[in-house]
């Protein structure tokens, strides 16, 4: 009775909170938020195009691949500074980062549990393809992934025990270890055909690599796109989470940035460790909370993981073309300091050629 009290003065806060009127045709509402329901249409969309994605996903990460040597993977394995720093981020500054927010906003329970899922998370495969375009560290990235996944198993548990008993019991939260197992294997048996063929054909490795990095890109937005068609009667939520799922990954980034400089890490393992940190698996996060809750808990945070991965790609991309300009206005900046050294040269010679020029032989006299 108590817990179903407690359920009702959720409910009534985010009435408050919300004054959008849902659709007529929506299962789930209150006048403040909605759930759609399930179609036609959208189940034969969403089986379509989850094959599809998961097949594009596999040849990225193939090609992603290509760019990692077998040698250097290793030597991250065997000395795991960089992963340990990713570690580190990962799972202490991510689940830490969502509690505190969870309370700076006063957020209900309900919504403070799905901000904890998101930070609990292992990084996700994303992260790899952004890491190629900002010239990050791919080996470090490939195995830094492959790591928080693996290590997901045991450390999502931990930190969702620690951080949300305060909010909810941690037996209560389904995590589906199944999906984690998936993800690693569709993570690590591409990216290890990808090493062979780098490996046994090296040129060819790199043309796949540049194929691969611009379908990569391409299967971003095309995710985005796809979530927003799949989840377009979810929208309406509290303006907390807006909020939250802004500032989460911009605090990811930056967070990862600092700590791996503060370890002593080379610039571009930064830019690695930043983006491992602040790109979470939203897909995960999604079927833990689909698993865990009821319909009418649903609506109040159901839209979170969405919107976080929205933000997590829009900042990324603006990562991006900040280091594509600075990358730019560098090698401006070097070849005018060769074109200066060569003009340099020129008049030298040019002043050296002039002074013989005017010498007069004794012998010509």
């Amino acid at each position: 009775m108590q817990t179903y009290r407690l359920f009702q003065q959720l409910k009534a806060s985010s009435l408050n909170e919300n004054s959008s009127v849902c659709p007529p045709n929506a299962t789930i509402c209150n006048g403040t938020s909605c759930v759609l329901p399930e179609d036609n249409f959208n189940k034969i969309l969403n089986t379509v195009l989850s094959t599809v994605l998961t097949i594009l996903l596999a040849m990225v990460m193939f090609s992603m691949g290509c760019n990692v040597v077998l040698k250097n993977f290793l030597s991250h394995i065997k000395r795991p500074w960089g992963i340990f720093v990713g570690f580190l981020c990962q799972f202490g500054i991510m689940p830490l980062t969502g509690f505190v927010l969870s309370l700076a906003f006063d957020v209900l329970p309900i919504q403070a549990v799905v901000v904890l899922i998101m930070g609990c998370c292992p990084g996700g495969t994303a992260s790899n393809i952004i890491a190629y375009w900002v010239d990050g560290d791919m080996d470090l990235s490939i195995s830094m992934t492959t790591c928080s996944t693996l290590l997901a198993m045991g450390m999502m548990p931990l930190c969702l025990f620690l951080y949300t008993k305060m909010w909810t019991a941690a037996d209560s939260i389904v995590l589906p270890y199944d999906s984690i197992g998936i993800s690693l294997v569709a993570l690590v048996v591409p990216v290890s055909f990808g090493m062979y063929v780098n490996h046994k054909w090296p040129h060819k490795a790199k043309l796949i690599l540049k194929i691969g990095s611009i379908a990569g890109a391409i299967l971003i937005v095309l995710i985005a796109v796809v979530a927003g068609i799949l989840y377009k009667g979810s929208w309406i939520i509290s303006p907390k989470l807006w909020i939250i799922g802004t500032i989460f990954p911009a605090a990811g980034y930056s967070l990862g940035f600092l700590l791996a400089r503060i370890a002593g890490l080379a610039w571009n393992r930064c830019r690695t460790v930043a983006l491992e940190t602040g790109m979470q698996n939203t897909q995960l996060c999604t079927t833990i909370v689909q698993l865990s809750f009821t319909p009418e808990q649903l609506e109040l945070m159901f839209t979170f993981p969405l919107l976080y991965s929205i933000f997590q790609i829009a900042f990324a991309l603006i990562i991006l073309a900040g280091y594509r300009v600075y990358k730019r206005c560098q090698d401006k900046a070097k070849t005018d300091d060769v074109t200066t050294e060569e003009e340099a040269k020129s008049k030298s010679s040019s002043s050296h050629g002039a002074i013989n020029g005017g010498f007069v032989s004794n012998e010509t006299k």
